[in-house]
C-alpha cells in the first residue's frame, strides 16, 4: 500500500521513528499534497455560486491542476523512498582499497543523482502549486481566503524542503554539468517561486488588516 494511502497516524509514527524513509523528502511531498488541496477547497467553494460564475471555467481549470499535483505528490512520497534504498546501501560499501574506494564513489554518485530526481520534480510541483494559489487567491472566494494563505505557506515549504534535500546529494556528485543545471533550476524555483508565494501570502493578510 502506497504511504499516502496509510492513515496520518501511522505516516507521523514512521516519520518520527528510526525508519529510513520516509524523511524530509516524503514528508516535502506530503506537505506539498496538503497545500495544494487547501487551494481545491476555496476552488470547490467558488465553483456553483453565481457570484463566480464569470470565472469558474478558470477555477474549474485551476481544479483539474490542483488534482494532478496532489496525485503527483502522494506518488512521490513512495518515490522518495525508491531511490534512497540504493544510495542508504551505497554508503555501506568498503573503501579500504583505492579500487574499493573509486568503486563505492562511482556508485554513490549514480545514486545520488537519481536521488536528486525527486526533490527536484517536487520543487517543480510545488512551483505550480504557488502559482495556482497565487490565481486562486485573485478569483476565490474571499470566505476562505485564509486557506489560500495556508496552502501557498505549506507549498513554500515544499520547495525549500525539496531544495534542502537536493543539496544533501549534490554533495556526492562530481559531474559538473549536472550539478550546474540542477542548482541553476533549482535556483530559479526558490527565488520565482518564493517570491510568489511571498506575495500571494502578504496578499491573503492585507485583506485581513484592510477589514
Amino acid at each position: 500500500m502506497a504511504m499516502a494511502d496509510k492513515s496520518c497516524s501511522y505516516f507521523l509514527d514512521v516519520l518520527a521513528s528510526k525508519a529510513p524513509v520516509p524523511g524530509g523528502g516524503g514528508a516535502a511531498a506530503m506537505g506539498g499534497a496538503i497545500g495544494m488541496a487547501l487551494s481545491n477547497m476555496v476552488g470547490n467553494l467558488t465553483v456553483g455560486k453565481k457570484k463566480f460564475a464569470d470565472v469558474e471555467d478558470e477555477v474549474n481549470s485551476l481544479l483539474e491542476q490542483g488534482n494532478q499535483i496532489i496525485e503527483d505528490l502522494k506518488k512521490l512520497i513512495d518515490r522518495d523512498a525508491e531511490v534512497f534504498e540504493p544510495l542508504s546501501k551505497a554508503y555501506g560499501l568498503p573503501k579500504d582499497t583505492p579500487d574499493q574506494a573509486e568503486h563505492k564513489a562511482k556508485v554513490m554518485e549514480e545514486c545520488s543523482i537519481e536521488a536528486c530526481s525527486v526533490p527536484m520534480e517536487i520543487m517543480r510541483k510545488a512551483y505550480q502549486g504557488i502559482k495556482i494559489h497565487e490565481r486562486m487567491g485573485q478569483i476565490g472566494t474571499k470566505l476562505a481566503i485564509s486557506d489560500v494563505g495556508c496552502g501557498v505557506a505549506f507549498l513554500k515549504a515544499a520547495l525549500i524542503s525539496g531544495q534542502l534535500n537536493v543539496l544533501i546529494n549534490l554533495g556526492a556528485i562530481k559531474d559538473e554539468n549536472f550539478i550546474n543545471e540542477t542548482t541553476a533550476e533549482m535556483d530559479q524555483l526558490i527565488e520565482e517561486g518564493g517570491k510568489i508565494a511571498d506575495e500571494t501570502l502578504n496578499s491573503v493578510i492585507s485583506k485581513f488588516r484592510s477589514v
